[in-house]
């Protein structure tokens, strides 16, 4: 019997391993998300007839959310402060499902006015009667150097970032507790989990929101049918670059650059749900070398300061001589 476990392990074990090692080569999240992704739940099976209620739903990652939940049968409440785009998104969310005009609400918001998010949760809580769950993907990017940044704008950053969202979990919450289920979903960032430069303030957002959601999900261990998840992407195809913030609060970002680097929208969305439908509580999507270096925070910190700062450096470096932040990893800086 021990020969037969022996030999077993031998080739066991290293079955497994080789299996991670090619997940991690050739996937674009983490482990435990990828594995849900082939053996899991399915969105279309676990999300159908659920409302859900987006934040910044106008574009980008929000956009994409509404039209991939519409797909799965989800019934939607969109909020973003451009009532003329909601209105777009929900056109295209209606032509590409079978959902009901009555299936999706329009529900300007700006994550900003907090005074008004009671109101805005009541009247999302009228149409449907419930929310099943809350995806906070509301927030602005920034891009300047923090010895050229006005403190003001660090201040928007977590006005907007942190406590927008702070509230508006603050009134939906109560509800998920009364029903004794459902899901907040919080998209942060690699940059709530390590060091960005030209993002300190956005950064400081994202830690303060991982923080904030850790802390509140050992406060709700009496409710587990009440999950609260928090997504990590890297680089993503968005717009949300050329809404950043820069050195002054209405000073616009003087380039976006390229996206051809970053992971499509659809790709992270379609793992963001796969998360969701499974009950992820923590997700890492990226493609790499971005995924990696999650990896490499989680395990070799002092390995992982080593890298960064030669990165930061060169991006450093390239954002003084004029090229996009985004794309100064893979570029090289400008020669007179």
């Amino acid at each position: 019997m021990d020969c037969c476990i022996i030999f077993a392990l031998w080739y066991f074990v290293p079955l497994v391993l080789l299996i991670h090692l090619l997940f991690f080569i050739f996937g674009d999240a983490d482990f435990a998300l990828l594995w849900a992704s082939l053996v899991g739940h399915k969105p279309e099976d676990k999300l159908k007839g659920l409302v859900v209620w987006v934040t910044g739903a106008s574009s980008g990652i929000g956009e994409e959310l509404a039209y991939q939940l519409s797909k799965c049968g989800s019934r939607l409440i969109l909020s973003a402060r451009r009532e003329e785009e909601l209105k777009r998104v929900k056109r295209n969310c209606l032509e590409y499902s079978n959902l009901q005009d009555d299936d999706i609400l329009v529900l300007p918001l700006d994550l900003l006015e907090r005074a008004s998010h009671e109101e805005k949760t009541k009247a999302a809580i009228q149409h449907f009667g419930h929310i099943d769950i809350l995806i906070n993907n509301g927030g602005r990017s920034q891009r300047s150097l923090f010895l050229e940044t006005s403190v003001d704008v660090y201040k928007a950053l977590m006005e907007l970032n942190f406590l927008g969202t702070v509230s508006i979990t603050k009134h939906v919450l109560p509800h998920m507790i009364q029903r004794a289920t459902g899901s907040i979903v919080t998209v942060s960032s690699v940059a709530g989990l390590a060091g960005v430069p030209l993002g300190t303030g956005y950064s400081s957002s994202k830690h303060a929101l991982q923080g904030f959601f850790n802390s509140l999900r050992t406060e709700l261990t009496s409710y587990p049918k009440l999950v609260i998840s928090t997504v990590c992407p890297g680089p993503v195809q968005s717009k949300i670059v050329h809404n950043a913030f820069t050195e002054e609060l209405n000073k616009p970002l003087a380039t976006a650059g390229d996206q051809e680097h970053k992971m499509s929208t659809s790709r992270c969305v379609r793992l963001m749900l796969v998360g969701i439908a499974n009950n992820v509580k923590e997700m890492w999507i990226a493609q790499q070398p971005f995924l990696l270096f999650h990896y490499v925070w989680q395990y070799t910190p002092t390995f992982a300061w080593f890298v960064t700062n030669i990165l930061a450096k060169k991006r450093v470096q390239n954002f003084k001589a004029g090229l996009d932040a985004d794309s100064s990893y893979f570029t090289k800086p400008k020669t007179s």
